[in-house]
């Protein structure tokens, strides 16, 4: 049987999968209730096909999933409700805008730099409690279903493995809006950081249908050492049950 391509979203408390056009939610409330939701999807990002929009179309498209999720399982804990992301979210804004403006700074350096405060709240987030095992049981869960047999818990499909492709991208793309004049460099950086993600996901894409190929492992080798070292644990087969949970929800609608 052909399988479904399906992503995924470590909660605080569960775990949220998405397919093609359905997701299925599932959280592990604190007195070992397990509740489960499943839903369609909020679809557009099918009609964009230009390149450099459709990355970006595909994850708004992701996001506008979550209130959706929220209104049917209301127990669901995302990984930015925590005040510590907020308030990171917060200093890496104020941060970055702080470094933009270092003139004893080369642009590339300025951006370098900035790029790297950016990436601060995914930091937080992902160091939540019990966010890394279910990360982990997220990426167990959907690889054993890909592969027959039990998965470790890093992916290759991962977000994280972004992470090389979204910053090259964005130093080029921030760079080149660095040396706008300044009347413009708000439109310049907004057009600049589109095409940037929009770039990101093609090359991406890339790597995910040529894994094998030596520049598609020297890009995925950061995201996946992220994963390994940092942004999942082993979960619990409690917690592989409640990833288990959520994707059989998906499957279910999405067959």
């Amino acid at each position: 049987m052909e399988t479904v391509r399906l992503g995924g979203m470590a909660l605080q408390n569960g775990v949220l999968v998405h397919g093609p056009t359905s997701w299925g939610c599932a959280v592990r409330e604190p007195d070992g209730t397990l509740r489960v939701a499943s839903g369609r999807k909020p679809s557009f990002a099918d009609h964009v096909s230009a390149p450099v929009l459709r990355g970006p179309a595909k994850l708004a498209e992701a996001f506008l999933v979550l209130p959706v999720v929220r209104r049917a399982l209301p127990q669901a804990r995302f990984p930015f409700e925590r005040p510590a992301v907020l308030g990171s979210v917060l200093v890496s804004s104020v941060a970055t805008r702080t470094i933009r403006r270092l003139r004893v700074l080369p642009p590339a350096k300025r951006e370098l730099a900035a790029g790297a405060v950016a990436l601060l709240p995914a930091a937080v987030a992902l160091r939540g409690p019990n966010l890394a095992a279910y990360h982990g049981a997220e990426h167990v869960s959907i690889g054993s279903y890909e592969t027959g047999e039990r998965a470790p818990k890093e992916h290759p499909r991962c977000g994280s493995q972004l992470i090389a492709p979204l910053l090259a991208s964005s130093l080029l793309a921030n760079v080149a809006v660095a040396r706008l004049p300044r009347v413009v460099r708000g439109v310049g950086r907004l057009a600049a950081t589109t095409a940037a993600v929009g770039a990101s996901v093609e090359l991406f894409s890339w790597m995910t249908r040529h894994p094998e190929h030596p520049v598609a492992k020297v890009l995925a080798r950061p995201g996946f050492e992220l994963q390994r070292r940092f942004s999942t644990a082993e979960p619990s087969p409690e917690q592989v049950e409640v990833a288990n949970a959520a994707r059989d929800a998906c499957l279910a609608l999405e067959r």
